[in-house]
């Protein structure tokens, strides 16, 4: 049986990850903060759970080869880079540089898979992103992510450790609570037929990719045999603005909700994301929930959050 870590496992991405794993006869040790009883755990398909910092101490509490490694653990939010960038630098790239010198000295042989983010593209036009798009992050979360893709180049030709880099586009699924369609959903389910405003224009456009597909993708790459240091776009393919993606999840509620927007802008946000994703399709991967089934998931699993 294979053995892999997942850091980050107690949250959104990492539990998927788990359970897809497991449901594939993987033996999963997570790793990170979180408390939840064995039963809980065990529901996410996490045979040990091992709660602390992703630093070397904590490292060091594991006692059994790893096959793999996928590191979820991070900063997850771009408005939170730019109020608090030392917190972010820290959970991102100061765990990273920890787990990565971890693998040098006593699993030099574990694949690692690392979720990076869009976010290191910067401000591109309306096309398509390759994976060898030019680089040009413009917040904190960016950035960081981007180090730690350089961290992660720098021990595969230094050290010849094996990583696997996945930047996700915007990865969305029930169990997240952040961001805009955790937004939108509690404005919509209080609005009762009124005009709810959301920022910018509308026109703003984003690759969607449900997080079951997400935790396909990492699984797919920790079993690829590929190149030693392997990059590659996580998204759908497709490409919605935010008034398309916001008019569709408003239809789901009882008493529709008008979407306005108020042409202001935060900080760090690009308009357009839009993944290319030929390489991960030559892997054998493709996306297998819509844009339409997985808003009236997370629509309905928003719903029984909301009435219990």
């Amino acid at each position: 049986m294979s053995t892999v870590l997942i850091t980050g496992a107690h949250g959104f991405l990492g539990r998927y990850t788990a359970l897809y794993f497991k449901k594939r006869s993987w033996r999963i040790i997570g790793m990170g903060h979180g408390h939840w009883g064995f039963e809980c755990h065990e529901d996410f398909g996490i045979d040990r759970w091992i709660e602390g910092d992703i630093d070397f101490y904590t490292l060091a509490k594991i006692d059994e080869k790893l096959d793999c490694v996928v590191h979820c653990a991070g900063g997850s939010s771009v408005g939170y880079s730019v109020q608090y960038p030392l917190h972010d630098f820290n959970k991102t790239v100061n765990a990273s540089i920890n787990l990565l010198e971890y693998l040098r000295i006593y699993q030099p042989r574990a694949k690692i898979i690392y979720p990076s983010s869009a976010a290191v593209y910067g401000k591109k036009d309306n096309q398509s992103i390759l994976e060898t798009t030019s680089l040009g992050p413009i917040s904190p979360y960016g950035f960081h992510k981007k180090i730690v893709e350089e961290l992660c180049a720098s021990y595969c030709t230094n050290f010849n450790l094996s990583v696997a880099v996945i930047r996700f586009f915007s990865v969305y699924g029930p169990g997240l609570k952040k961001q805009l369609l955790w937004d939108a959903c509690n404005k919509f389910s209080k609005a009762a037929g009124k005009k709810i405003v959301f920022l910018g224009t509308g026109e703003e456009t984003r690759d969607w990719l449900h997080v079951k597909d997400a935790a396909a993708l990492l699984f797919r790459m920790a079993e690829s045999s590929g190149q030693q240091y392997e990059i590659i776009n996580g998204g759908s393919g497709v490409t919605l603005s935010v008034n398309q993606v916001l008019t569709t999840m408003a239809v789901k509620f009882k008493n529709i909700p008008l979407v306005a927007f108020n042409h202001e802008f935060r900080e760090g946000d690009p308009k357009h994301y839009w993944a290319d994703i030929s390489k991960a399709k030559q892997k054998g991967w493709l996306p297998k929930i819509n844009i339409e089934l997985g808003l009236q998931e997370y629509v309905e699993w928003y719903e029984e959050q909301k009435n219990n």
